[in-house]
């Protein structure tokens, strides 16, 4: 039988995230990862799958080294893995949640991540996402289930100074919001804008 390829849905418009990048902003496609949606009753709450404290806070997420936990809700966690092939974390996560009556569903196939960085990130995301990203409410582990232009994201902070951001987004959204991305990010193209949002707060 012939193996099938997988294609990156950015595949194509990375080249172009190369040429549109500079200091104030960075768009990078992320590479697959390992994806699986875990549901956990109420009374183990708080519990540790594969190494990694599934966070116990709203809208946060925790880094395990190779796996990262983000809470999705009361009962419901997503754990990405770039250690192991999806059919192997699912399996082992599996296993894991079994004896504690959770269930575990893969679904790396779903979304794709999209790493924003640069002085400017925050700036961009203002454009379209409604929800406050300054630093004080929305650094370092944070997360927020929301939108971006029109596409609905997984929206995690990776850094303390409102620098980076990572967006999970649907596989069939993907291209709408990295052209969203690429056109919001245009304005800072150049060093017209010398002042972030971060500097005047």
């Amino acid at each position: 039988m012939a193996e099938l390829t997988r294609l990156h849905p950015l595949e194509q418009i990375s080249a172009e995230f190369v040429r549109n990048n500079n200091d104030a902003v960075t768009i990078t496609a992320e590479p697959f990862v390992a994806m699986v949606d875990v549901r956990l009753p109420a009374e183990v709450f708080g519990a540790e799958l594969l190494g990694t404290r599934l966070p116990t806070t709203a809208n946060t997420w925790v880094d395990g080294g190779a796996e990262r936990a983000i809470w999705l809700g009361p009962d419901e966690w997503l754990l990405t893995s770039t250690a192991h092939l999806p059919e192997v974390l699912t399996g082992r996560a599996r296993e894991a949640v079994r004896p504690l009556g959770g269930v575990v569903t893969d679904v790396s196939a779903q979304r794709i991540g999209i790493r924003l960085t640069g002085r400017r990130a925050r700036d961009v995301l203002a454009k379209g996402c409604s929800i406050d990203l300054h630093p004080v409410v929305f650094g370092h582990g944070r997360a927020a289930q929301t939108s971006v232009g029109l596409a609905g994201v997984i929206l995690l902070a990776m850094s303390d100074a409102g620098e980076e951001f990572l967006l999970l987004v649907r596989s069939s959204f993907a291209g709408y919001l990295a052209d969203w991305l690429l056109d919001a990010a245009q304005e800072f193209s150049t060093d017209e804008y010398p002042d972030p949002i971060s500097d005047q707060e």
